[in-house]
């Protein structure tokens, strides 16, 4: 028996003893937003001509994946990603597959998010790279007031406990369904701002981790709708407090070494992890279309927030677009600071690991790195020290990377055109829009 049989069987009998009566097949819009088929199971065996056969579905339909006119396409489950879902009732309950997306032709579709990544790695594995990441997602618990408007849930500040943090209950609820989900959940906490949540989980290669922020995002949703309350991975919910980041903490590895660890050094920093850093920091502007890509991204990139704006490195520096953090050996890595929660993972880690790659090709030197507080310097002052600012918006950032070969040959020209179209038409429905704001700046005028 082959060991792909082995875990169909093993599938199988998941499905018998959990009483698993229907099999949702997950994938990934171009947004990163999950979409699901669900398919009745009379037997559990029928999973097997599920998984080898897939099951058709109409593309057109969801956003940014393909043409009306060539929609058919084909969903096929990755039998690795099988699990139950623990926020669906246990009697009659529900299982998941994220899929893969084929042409009705049997190849992999181009316009796949997760088979971009997929394919991407697969290069790097070509040269003997693992690219591993460890991302942060934070997000808002809120409720409604009086009034039907959202307000944060609590008002508790970084690390409080309860009364203060009332979401200690929910992230221990919201834990246990990641457990149930085999994550490795390493620490849930209070964030800066009121209402604001963290829940972080271990490092993995960078497709599981893919796949693990797309069901985390799904599972706190639910499990906090269950409770009563509403999650939003929206990047700036509210004026004047912290938003919500997605600290993307990358390594890579070769023969089973992290190759941005080198003990020989002052800082114990590699050669390959400074070139990293130089591609990373190159590519910055275009990068940021893809790891910040709403309108609302850049609200969130402002000054005083504890959100980069400036493209520079640093070690202990939280002010600076990358830092690296304090551990080393295999914790060695490179903490992208300005990727939000709203991003699609597929796409954004596909593009951290071709941008610094580059760098590696290329020698990209990153220069000194910076260890000043870059929100405490005016601008002349940040100029003088030849440090350039990330986009200031999604105009900006969409521009910038029509104008980067190495990010675009990345996406592909279907996902590149499908993304940029979509992001200038959000653009251009935002700008024209009249804000309270500006009736109360400008009526009087």
């Amino acid at each position: 028996m082959s060991e792909r049989d082995k875990k169909i069987d093993q599938i199988i009998n998941t499905i018998e003893k959990n009483d698993v009566k229907f099999l949702k097949l997950e994938l990934s819009d171009i947004h990163g937003l999950p979409k699901s088929m669900a398919v009745p199971l009379k037997r559990a065996s029928d999973v097997e001509d599920i998984v080898n056969d897939g099951l058709l579905f109409d593309g057109s339909s969801i956003a940014g994946l393909a043409s009306i006119n060539d929609s058919d396409l084909l969903a096929k489950p990755d039998i690795d990603t099988f699990s139950t879902i623990p926020w669906r009732p246990e009697s009659k309950g529900t299982g998941r597959f994220i899929c893969d997306i084929f042409t009705t032709e049997g190849n992999p579709y181009e316009g796949d998010p997760r088979g971009l990544l997929k394919r991407t790695l697969k290069a790097a594995e070509k040269r003997g790279y693992q690219f591993n990441m460890g991302p942060e997602p934070e997000f808002f618990i809120i409720k409604k007031d009086e009034n039907g408007n959202y307000i944060p849930a609590d008002e508790a500040e970084y690390f409080d406990v309860e009364p203060l943090d009332q979401g200690t209950d929910i992230r221990r609820e919201i834990v246990f369904g990641l457990e149930k989900l085999d994550f490795d959940v390493e620490v849930s906490h209070h964030e800066v701002a009121a209402g604001q949540h963290e829940v972080d989980f271990k490092y993995a290669d960078a497709l599981k981790t893919a796949d693990a922020v797309i069901t985390f995002k799904e599972a706190v949703k639910a499990v906090v709708n269950n409770l009563g309350y509403k999650a939003t991975f929206m990047p700036k919910p509210f004026l004047g407090i912290n938003g919500s980041g997605m600290h993307c903490n990358q390594s890579l590895f070769k023969d089973g070494k992290n190759i941005f660890y080198d003990p020989d050094t002052e800082t114990q920093i590699s050669q390959e992890a400074l070139y990293f850093i130089g591609g990373l920091l190159k590519h910055a502007p275009a990068l940021s279309s893809i790891l910040s890509p709403t309108v609302n991204s850049y609200k969130r990139l402002v000054p005083g927030y504890e959100a980069p704006c400036y493209i520079a490195y640093g070690f202990k520096n939280r002010s600076t677009l990358l830092r690296i953090p304090a551990s080393r050996g295999l914790g060695t890595r490179v903490e992208c600071r300005s990727a939000d929660p709203s991003c699609n993972p597929y796409l954004a880690f596909a593009v951290l690991l071709e941008a610094g790659l580059d760098g590696m090709d290329n020698k990209i030197d990153p220069g000194e790195p910076t260890e000043e507080n870059l929100f405490a310097l005016t601008e002349d002052e940040i100029n003088a020290r030849g440090i350039n600012s990330l986009p200031t918006s999604l105009w900006e950032a969409y521009h910038s990377l029509e104008q980067d070969d190495v990010v675009k040959n990345t996406l592909g020209p279907q996902i590149f055109n499908q993304f940029y179209n979509i992001k200038r038409a959000e653009w251009d429905s935002y700008r024209i829009q009249v804000f309270d704001y500006e009736r109360d700046e400008y009526l009087n005028v």
